[in-house]
């Protein structure tokens, strides 16, 4: 199945996400301007594009992993999510977790974006909750090794 979304570009230098290979999950996205990120500060990038994502899905924005293990620059709340009544310009908020500037170039990739089917939920009040063999156990509990 392809999930089809309309996309529009506000930006002239806006790249239109696509597929590396076959059997990827995610597609890239590229910045619209030329800026420097500074050591252990954020900034909100623009991709010059705007969608509208299906009812029923989400678009999560994800780190690129080659420029958070090179350079330490993620994205800084991954995965952010874009809903699908979201109409404005799809942003990726990047955080410098290194001791170095870094320069993000205009069209340059600065992240990911996948989309995912979502389940709504609805919550029931309960006296009780059924018995696992965890329990409550959590945090570490399992230990290292």
């Amino acid at each position: 199945m392809v999930l089809k979304i309309k996309i529009q570009k506000i930006n002239e230098d806006a790249v239109i996400p696509e597929y590396a290979h076959d059997g990827d999950a995610g597609m890239d996205v590229f910045s619209t301007k030329t800026c420097v990120l500074m050591p252990n500060h954020r900034i909100l990038i623009g991709t010059g594009l705007k969608m509208e994502i299906p009812d029923g899905y989400e678009m999560q924005m994800r780190p690129k992993s080659g420029i958070a293990l090179r350079d330490g620059i993620t994205v800084l709340n991954s995965p952010g999510t874009n809903d699908s009544n979201y109409r404005g310009e799809i942003g990726v908020i990047l955080i410098n977790h290194s001791s170095k500037p870094y320069k993000i170039e205009k069209g340059q990739k600065i992240a990911q974006i996948v989309f995912n089917k979502i389940e709504k939920a609805k919550f029931i009040i309960s006296k009780n909750l059924s018995k696992t063999t965890r329990g409550e156990g959590g945090f570490g509990s399992t230990g290292l090794r």
